[in-house]
Order: C-alpha cells, then sequence, then structure tokens
C-alpha cells in the first residue's frame, strides 16, 4: 500500500471515528489547533517534533500525516532527515526503522 492509500485510509478512520465521537474529535481539533498557533515555535518546527514523537512512537499514521503537513510547509529532505537522526538518536533501533518509513512516506508525498 502506497503512503498516498495509507493517508486516504486514516482519513476514512478518522471520519469514521468523528462520527462516533463528535464531541472528542472537535475538542482534540481544537487542541491541535491552539497549540500549532500559538506559543513561539513556528509550524514547521512544532511539525518536526510531533514527526519525531510519531517515529519514536510508531505509529505509521502519525508519520504520514506529519510528514504530509511538512511537505506542505515546505521542509525539505534533509530537515526531515536531520530530524529523523535526533530521533533514531534518542529513539534506538526501533526508531531507525520508523525513521526509514517516515523518509519514504517524504519521499513519496514530494514525488
Amino acid at each position: 500500500m502506497s503512503w498516498n492509500d495509507k493517508l486516504a485510509a486514516t482519513r476514512a478512520g478518522l471520519r469514521n471515528l468523528h462520527g462516533a465521537i463528535p464531541d472528542t474529535a472537535r475538542a482534540f481539533g481544537a487542541l491541535g489547533k491552539t497549540v500549532k498557533e500559538g506559543g513561539t515555535l513556528d509550524f514547521k518546527t512544532k511539525e518536526f517534533v510531533a514527526l519525531g514523537i510519531s517515529v519514536a512512537s510508531r505509529c505509521e499514521p502519525c508519520i504520514s500525516l506529519h510528514v504530509e503537513a511538512l511537505v506542505k510547509a515546505g521542509a525539505s529532505r534533509v530537515e526531515v532527515a536531520d530530524v529523523l537522526a535526533m530521533t533514531i538518536q534518542m529513539g534506538g533501533g526501533p526508531s531507525m526503522m520508523y525513521a526509514a518509513k517516515a523518509l519514504e512516506c517524504f519521499d513519496e508525498l514530494v514525488g
């Protein structure tokens, strides 16, 4: 399955979940909007943090969503790779495996 297919499946799953728990989904969406728009770090930096956490926690759907956000924010492959290197340093072998998935996702979505 391609990363674009995984993104579509993730979005479909989230729409289904949102339909079942609309109040929770709205509250979670508001939290996301607040943390991404407020504070001192810019959006792209915050997405780099989110990508690192996604890789370290081995969440493929999270990886796809945050890589997509980084592509849209104009992140370069070199920047993404640098974040992945730091994630590997902090997370060891499992982070290395998911960092490879994240870079594959970036390459496909830019592609």
